[in-house]
């Protein structure tokens, strides 16, 4: 009797995480719509020049960002982080160690989401093909289109789709929460540093957000119901 309901108990639990986890990617992804339908009419423009020029040191230098040259070099580093050489680098050392581990549900998952996000939102660069700031020379050198923003959306992908496969290996909370912040913090992070170095505007930054948590999400879910048919290790403490 006990058994069954902890059975019940883990079933209600995982059905709850994943009903959830649809409803905010889908949420997100509305809230990604109605963005997008305020970028292509023009509403966001004034707002977008207001904040990206906040970052400016000053009318007379507006190529340079605020702060002393150590922070601009930092600012490249952050940004870095969410780059397809860094992230690609990322994804391919963690699917191979799945794979070596025999995880291989778990490799093809990770697989699918960073591949699968990387062309969902290059697909949406294309369509939307919104131009880069040209208030200024930027910080940094880009090469396509503007909304929504690659870095802010592949780094949401790469580090909550590991931050969520690393969750699902612990029983622990708090190392769960840890996990989750720590993506979250890089995320945001990597998206900021884009306004900084003034190569996005900020919609393009939270339009990349919303898109790259909403497949992360997307994935959380699916995983979770992997796991739940026992084709993904059952979480475990070691």
């Amino acid at each position: 009797m006990r058994s069954l309901l902890e059975r019940m108990r883990a079933f209600w639990h995982a059905e709850t995480w994943l009903l959830a986890s649809v409803f905010v990617a889908a949420a997100l992804l509305l809230i990604f719509g109605f963005m997008a339908d305020e970028v292509m009419d023009g509403s966001t423009t004034a707002l977008d020049q207001a904040i990206i020029l906040s970052f400016r040191s000053g009318s007379d230098n507006l190529s340079g960002p605020i702060g002393p040259p150590w922070v601009r070099e930092m600012a490249r580093d952050i940004t870095s982080l969410g780059s397809i050489a860094v992230l690609g680098i990322m994804s391919f050392v963690v699917v191979a160690y799945l794979i070596l581990a025999k995880s291989r549900a778990a490799a093809l998952l990770v697989l699918v989401a960073v591949l699968g996000g990387l062309a969902l939102n290059s697909l949406l660069k294309i369509q939307f093909a919104r131009p880069r700031p040209d208030l200024f020379i930027p910080a940094a050198k880009v090469f396509t289109a503007s909304f929504p923003s690659g870095h802010a959306a592949y780094s949401a992908i790469t580090y909550m789709t590991l931050a969520a496969l690393l969750a699902r290996t612990t029983e622990s909370r708090r190392l769960r929460i840890y996990f989750v912040a720590v993506a979250v913090t890089l995320t945001f992070m990597i998206g900021i540093s884009r306004v900084y170095l003034g190569v996005h505007y900020p919609t393009d930054v939270l339009a990349g957000w919303c898109v790259g948590s909403a497949w992360a999400l997307l994935c959380w879910a699916i995983m979770t119901r992997l796991q739940h048919k026992r084709q993904i290790e059952p979480p475990r403490d070691r």
